[in-house]
């Protein structure tokens, strides 16, 4: 069991420099907005999209075009990875305030 450990372990940090060159990008929640709304993004790559609920409220940031949902709890920040993406606009948005909506905008 220790070498599949040992080689579990290597495995691990040998794909951490991976996640870490994903480009990030950053999107506040604030009075039932996403800050920013229209959030540029590389084409043809991964991203790590982190949501920050700067809000008294939970919200549920959700995309049915790039198939996730994920609860942010007031105060909290949440990660999720997108992409590749082709070149174009994609919605996500609130599923609990549905007014509350904004577009990744992947390109070249």
């Amino acid at each position: 069991m220790r070498p599949l450990f040992l080689a579990s372990l290597l495995a691990v940090a040998l794909a951490a420099p991976a996640f870490a060159d994903d480009p990030t990008v950053t999107i506040d929640l604030k009075d039932h907005q996403f800050v920013p709304s229209e959030v540029p993004v590389p084409a043809g790559v991964k991203v790590k999209v982190l949501v920050k609920n700067d809000q008294a409220t939970t919200a549920e940031f959700e995309s049915k075009v790039l198939h996730f949902e994920k609860i942010v709890t007031p105060g909290n920040t949440i990660t999720v990875f997108v992409g590749p993406l082709d070149p174009g606009s994609y919605e996500f948005y609130d599923d609990f305030h549905h007014d509350t909506r904004g577009h990744l905008v992947a390109a070249k």
